[in-house]
């Protein structure tokens, strides 16, 4: 039986997406705006409240693998399958543009090319800030497939899943606070959201038909609140130093934001894509499927933009970062839609994307 196309992936690809550019442009604020000034604290609220972009995506990540491999027959052609398509559409991509961005800090007087370092940076995801994102979810992408295969064989696991997955990120956040278990990120500081994700994927019809609930806000509102307090405790413990950093609450409280969203925003999106036309949806869903591209491409974008628009701490600044946030947006899309269109194997360039046939088709018929 082939499943349907869960619209709504699109719309939430299509958020995290301008979330995850926003974070970063503005971000400004830090270096600009006088610190722990009235405009400086109103920015740093807003640069962290919307901070659910990376939760998402992996959400997302749960729901479509779960959701796509409930009923397959999960053999080693299969598998074989899965990751040559991870080592396609994730790892090239990533590798192409960790060089691209090891050049691009050497173009700016603050990198170097010792083969050794390089290869480190790569691995570790250090090459760029937003690169140590790909670093987890390649180790997300490398252990999935146990945790597909414990979907089909046991039973109380699939029930509870997003409650084994708030349970390993919450004990391994706990653990690594008190006993740092590796010197580098693990991807079980990831596992509540994708594992709530996988579980929305396993019962889409169910959580489908709840979505016009007036529970949907009170998810999204509890989001909120969860979100607004980890923001405030974070300026006045994190950025002021005002009170004691206590890790463990603050991880809880986040991950009740992140988890709540994440759950709200799926409801908000199937409701949205039920009311949106067809048409709507379909130029959506071409700017939602270059959301991986937007992710590799937007620092380099953004610090050719930030050049071009400086930001000064006064009344403009606002300005000045709301077009910076419109044209590294507007520029990243015309390159990877340029470089859909007419460079041949851009998958390699931007992860996978949609067929070329089908995309002139939409061109013609606009």
């Amino acid at each position: 039986m082939k499943k349907q196309q869960i619209q709504s992936i699109y719309l939430m690809r299509l958020l995290a997406m301008s979330l995850v550019v926003l974070v970063h442009v503005t971000g400004a604020y830090a270096s600009v705006l006088p610190f722990a000034g009235d405009a400086y604290e109103k920015y740093h609220f807003f640069n962290r409240i919307i901070r659910i972009e990376a939760g998402l995506f992996i959400a997302i990540t749960g729901l479509v693998f779960f959701y796509q491999y409930k009923h397959k027959t999960l053999t080693k052609k299969l598998w074989k399958d899965y990751y040559k398509k991870r080592v396609s559409f994730i790892l090239i991509p990533y590798i192409i543009w960790a060089l691209v961005y090891e050049l691009h800090k050497v173009m700016l007087g603050f990198g170097d090319l010792n083969p050794a370092a390089v290869a480190k940076r790569i691995f570790f995801g250090e090459s760029y800030y937003q690169l140590h994102f790909i670093f987890l979810i390649v180790q997300i992408y490398l252990v999935l497939p146990l945790f597909i295969w414990l979907d089909h064989k046991v039973a109380f696991f699939r029930k509870y899943m997003f409650v084994f997955g708030c349970f390993l990120q919450l004990g391994y956040i706990a653990l690594t606070t008190y006993y740092p278990v590796s010197p580098f990120p693990l991807f079980l500081q990831l596992m509540g959201t994708l594992l709530l994700g996988g579980w929305i994927g396993l019962h889409y019809d169910r959580e489908r038909a709840k979505s016009r609930s007036w529970t949907t806000a009170g998810w999204l509102s509890v989001s909120l609140l969860a979100g607004s307090a980890i923001a405030i405790y974070y300026y006045h413990a994190g950025t002021l130093n005002k009170m004691e950093w206590d890790n463990i609450p603050y991880e809880t409280v986040n991950y009740i934001f992140l988890a709540a969203g994440c759950y709200g925003i799926f409801r908000l999106a199937e409701t949205l894509s039920d009311i949106l036309s067809v048409s709507a949806m379909s130029k959506l869903q071409q700017v939602a499927s270059y959301s991986f591209g937007f992710y590799l491409l937007h620092p380099l974008v953004l610090d050719y933009v930030s050049r071009s628009i400086p930001a000064y701490s006064n009344y403009l600044f606002h300005v000045q970062i709301l077009l910076r946030y419109l044209l590294t947006m507007g520029t990243c899309f015309i390159i990877i839609y340029l470089f859909h269109r007419f460079v041949p194997y851009s998958a390699l360039f931007f992860g996978k994307l949609p067929r070329r046939s089908k995309q002139n088709e939409q061109d013609k018929a606009s």
